[in-house]
């Protein structure tokens, strides 16, 4: 069993009396209208979860992963497009911090620490999202510089956010590809156009935005690092840590669907007694209540494993894998629980159920993932 310690407690208990006294009694409502929650993201700012992962020297929490994990499970629980406001921007924390120059790092982390600056990843593109080798977004050294053409799909906080990581190629020939590839640290200006909002089966509120980079201009200050052909390996590494955040948004979910189940299946009477008395409804909720722990602890194995400077790529994709697809499985299960009460807006399951299928398919989709582990695994354990 993972057991929190007393620090971690206390921080989780602080987020949870955030979530269930301000998060779930508005979620239902803003997530039907899609309905960015400017308050709620405020007051989270306030709390200074948007520095979780930066360090006390640049203003932020210094939380480990582990730490930062368990507060992703608790706001997951009471609407997971909370998470999207801090949950790419805390992956460019992580990369700047671990990436950027001096510069570049007191430059932006103290902004991005207190909200004052939103953050996301420009990575994806439609042809170049779990295949990153293939994006076709070019940075063209000029005087002073770099101009930068091509567009991003699917990225979050987009229209809202105002600093993002963005991948482009600056050696369109390079072999392999991945070598061509550069990261830089940008800002909105001239250029820079956010061309929609992309309309989604479930993460309302939230936006997730397309964009389009015309001659758009990125001092030479900016290129992350320092260096270019680096960038593919700079978003690689913060993306481990996104797989185990992706984790903990899967368990958070499966929480917050498996509670209401079994709060319904007490209160459901069918037959002349608690559906819970059917053995249907009880080997359903044995097998919801079992996945569930289980993907707790492959999560906090791999951000343990993180924490300790460990490699972890093979158990952050096993948590992410298991714990989205149990995300779904549990969904699905407490909306079949609930019956047709469950198919109606009216309950919070059906949200859920449109909610799931993102953690599959985001954070490198869990078919990446189940090829990363079996090459891992056969690393592990080789033939002689």
């Amino acid at each position: 069993m993972f057991t929190a310690d007393k620090l971690q407690q206390h921080i989780v208990a602080n987020v949870r009396e955030f979530v269930t006294r301000k998060i779930i009694p508005v979620a239902s409502q803003l997530e039907h209208k899609d309905e960015y929650p400017h308050a709620l993201v405020a007051e989270m700012a306030e709390m200074g979860l948007f520095g979780c992962n930066v360090t006390e020297e640049f203003g932020g929490l210094g939380l480990d992963y582990t730490t930062f994990a368990l507060v992703i499970e608790e706001i997951a629980r009471g609407w997971m497009s909370m998470v999207g406001p801090i949950g790419t921007h805390s992956v460019i924390c992580d990369i700047i911090q671990r990436f950027g120059t001096e510069e570049q790092k007191q430059t932006y982390l103290p902004g991005l620490a207190s909200g004052e600056r939103r953050g996301g990843l420009a990575l994806s593109e439609a042809d170049a999202g779990t295949d990153v080798q293939r994006l076709r977004t070019t940075a063209t050294r000029v005087a002073g510089g770099y101009r930068i053409n091509g567009a991003k799909m699917w990225i979050t906080n987009g229209r809202h956010g105002n600093t993002f990581v963005l991948a482009a190629k600056t050696d369109t020939k390079a072999d392999p590809p991945h070598r061509g590839i550069s990261a830089f640290i940008i800002e909105k200006g001239e250029g820079f156009n956010v061309v929609r909002d992309i309309d989604k089966l479930g993460y309302k509120g939230v936006e997730t935005c397309e964009l389009y980079f015309d001659n758009f201009f990125v001092p030479e200050q900016n290129l992350l690092g320092g260096t270019e052909g680096a960038g593919f390996k700079h978003i690689m590494t913060g993306l481990e840590s996104e797989r185990i955040n992706v984790a903990a948004r899967g368990v958070g979910l499966a929480r917050a669907a498996f509670e209401d189940a079994i709060r319904y299946a007490q209160q459901r009477t069918t037959f002349g007694k608690p559906i819970c008395e059917h053995q249907t409804i009880q080997i359903k909720l044995a097998e919801m209540g079992t996945k569930i722990e289980a993907a707790r602890l492959l999560t906090y194995s791999a951000a343990a494993k993180k924490d300790r400077g460990e490699r972890c790529d093979l158990e952050a994709g096993m948590a992410k894998l298991f714990a989205t697809e149990t995300a779904q499985e549990v969904a699905l299960e407490a909306l079949r629980i609930h019956g047709g009460a469950g198919y109606a807006k009216d309950l919070n399951v059906e949200r859920y159920y449109r909610d799931a299928p993102l953690l599959i398919v985001g954070g490198g989709t869990n078919e990446l993932q189940r090829l990363v582990i079996a090459k891992r695994l056969l690393e592990k354990y080789p033939s002689q």
